[in-house]
């Protein structure tokens, strides 16, 4: 079973057999799948799934926070399943390729508080890019 699955299930989530798959389709390390991926995966375990059922589950999950939504410069959002977890992420230029990382350090220590301009900050996203070993090569 999936922590995704288990942090619905104790959330009291109605689980139909549509957005069950969805959260299976999810399970994963380093799992950042578009909407359409997401649909794609859930169709070959039930082929009568909707895309538009795809849409409103992840739109669902995004809104209960159990997802994260990562955009990747103009490509389709992504979605995160690690909700939960502290993580950056580190994305190749080249193909889009997404790994979920964990650096050292607080980014919010690291921005002077000249800098902050007055805010409050309560988080910080990093977002590393290059490219991966298959593009660089």
């Amino acid at each position: 079973m999936s922590d995704l699955l288990e942090r619905l299930r104790g959330r009291g989530w109605r689980l139909t057999s549509q957005r069950r798959v969805v959260a299976e389709v999810l399970d994963g390390e380093h799992v950042h799948l578009t909407a359409d991926e997401v649909h794609a995966r859930a169709a070959e375990r039930l082929p009568e799934i909707s895309r538009a059922t795809v849409y409103n589950t992840l739109g669902e999950l995004v809104t209960l926070g159990e997802v994260v939504e990562v955009a990747t410069d103009g490509r389709a959002k992504r979605y995160d399943p690690n909700a939960h977890h502290p993580h950056q992420h580190l994305i190749c230029t080249g193909c889009g390729a997404i790994r979920d990382v964990h650096p050292q350090g607080d980014p919010l220590a690291d921005l002077p508080a000249e800098q902050r301009f007055g805010f409050v900050v309560a988080q910080a996203e990093v977002t590393y890019r290059g490219l991966c070993p298959d593009c660089a090569g």
